[in-house]
């Protein structure tokens, strides 16, 4: 029972045995990465503001949709098992349902 009140007073950061989802170490870490991809979007939008070279331009595109991939790939590693278990809401199917549909959106991007 205690779980399922954690659950809904805080769906954000929820410890279960053990386990951690966004811990303050991880939630920095991840918040740094969307800083610097950011800044790198904005530089973009700068460079095409100049008129800059499609070429300079697209290969700064490439290298903020990389960051943004590791960023996905990050939270897939080491976020969404303590998410599964303990902010994600319905039984094993439903949340195996949203997890699978959630990795298959990812893979056809």
């Amino acid at each position: 029972m205690a779980t399922k009140q954690m659950r809904k007073e805080n769906k954000r950061l929820t410890v279960i045995k053990g386990q951690e989802y966004l811990s303050p170490e991880s939630k920095k870490a991840l918040m740094d990465r969307l800083a610097r991809i950011e800044g790198h979007v904005r530089s973009v939008r700068k460079m095409i503001e100049e008129h800059r070279c499609a070429d300079e331009v697209l290969l700064q595109l490439g290298a903020i949709k990389a960051a943004v991939s590791q960023v996905a790939v990050h939270v897939a590693d080491h976020e969404m098992k303590a998410c599964v278990k303990s902010c994600m809401q319905g039984d094993a199917n439903e949340r195996l349902e949203r997890t699978l549909k959630v990795i298959s959106s990812l893979i056809r991007q």
